[in-house]
């Protein structure tokens, strides 16, 4: 058996394939974040022949405050069940196993969406911050331990609606994010971003929070933001440890993204550009790895997994722009047995 078709379990979910579809905004929720019928005929769409392993789907706000976008998917309120339902749903019923990524947007979030301030670690403008944009309020530790329990409340909701798991977004310059980087964590209490331990206590309460909301038998993923090819950002050396103390948490899988950089790499045109984050992970935990990042080739993927980068990959844009794509690769991997 080729080694991007071969079943792997995590956390004793079975998935057949290493072939993973990553959280990507659709735009396709109701405008008040509920699971609209045309998001519910995409994600149909796009698992359709259980040719993918895993769908992670796109990035659902824990809380109003939380909200980065209009258009966002909610998961933030009881009434977001039945149509979470549905959605997970769509992508059992294709054979596929479906993970929830919940997150807040911090000082990302826009005030004209939220109707709110934006919070972050400290009163620091995001590296990422469009022109203009209102600079966010450092948050109270009170505030902090709201979006502890709402991250938990909104694993719980998942578990209810029947995902397979839930994966917390700790990437992209989104809250988590916001206090593991010390380019925006200038605070000098119990989350200092003075020490790793202190940019990371809020994911970890995170963690442990969820983890006690849904049980040991609930898939738990965290996309981290590895690095943030910034001077002065986030290191992979830092990450390295981060994740080791993730997976002593509890997280049983880890995906490898940018941090305050985004999804992308400026400069690398590599296939599985995060490819060098990841394999530096890999070897220093147990656990399984994702990375994604500019993956379009079935051969590109195929090395990365025999390169021993990463234990499953991630496919974003090529999956937009074809549906079939996965089922193509699995095709020419089952060929060439």
């Amino acid at each position: 058996m080729n080694v991007l078709t071969q079943p792997i379990a995590i956390c004793g979910v079975e998935l057949s394939d290493r072939l993973v579809m990553p959280p990507m905004a659709s735009g396709k929720p109701n405008p008040d974040g509920t699971v609209s019928d045309s998001l519910v005929e995409y994600y149909k769409e796009k698992s359709q022949g259980g040719y993918l392993g895993l769908v992670i789907t796109e990035h659902a706000f824990v809380c109003q405050q939380g909200k980065a976008h209009g258009g966002q998917l909610s998961i933030a309120r009881e009434e977001d069940i039945p149509g979470l339902r549905r959605l997970a749903d769509a992508i059992h019923n294709n054979g596929v196993k479906a993970v929830a990524q919940i997150s807040h947007a911090g000082g990302a979030a826009n005030p004209q969406d939220t109707g709110m301030e934006p919070v972050s670690a400290s009163a620091v403008q995001s590296p990422r911050a469009k022109a203009g944009a209102p600079l966010p309020r450092a948050m109270t530790v009170g505030e902090i331990q709201a979006v502890v329990e709402a991250f938990a409340q909104a694993a719980c909701r998942a578990q209810e609606a029947g995902f397979d798991g839930v994966e917390l977004h700790a990437a992209h310059g989104y809250l988590l994010n916001q206090f593991y980087s010390p380019l925006t964590n200038h605070r000098t209490d119990a989350y200092t971003g003075a020490t790793l331990a202190g940019r990371l206590r809020f994911l970890l309460e995170a963690v442990e929070a969820v983890r006690a909301a849904v049980g040991q038998e609930f898939l738990l993923a965290v996309r981290l933001g590895t690095g943030d090819d910034m001077p002065g950002g986030t290191t992979v050396e830092d990450s390295v440890r981060a994740c080791q103390l993730l997976e002593q948490a509890g997280v049983d899988l880890l995906d490898i993204s940018g941090g305050f950089c985004g999804p992308y790499r400026g400069g690398s045109k590599e296939q599985g550009y995060f490819s060098d984050w990841s394999q530096a992970v890999k070897e220093a935990v147990s656990v399984p790895v994702l990375v994604t990042g500019g993956i379009t080739q079935p051969e590109a993927a195929r090395r990365l997994l025999e390169a021993g980068k990463a234990d499953l990959v991630g496919v974003g844009r090529a999956l937009l722009k074809d549906s079939l794509w996965a089922k193509r690769v699995v095709s020419i991997e089952a060929a060439s047995v």
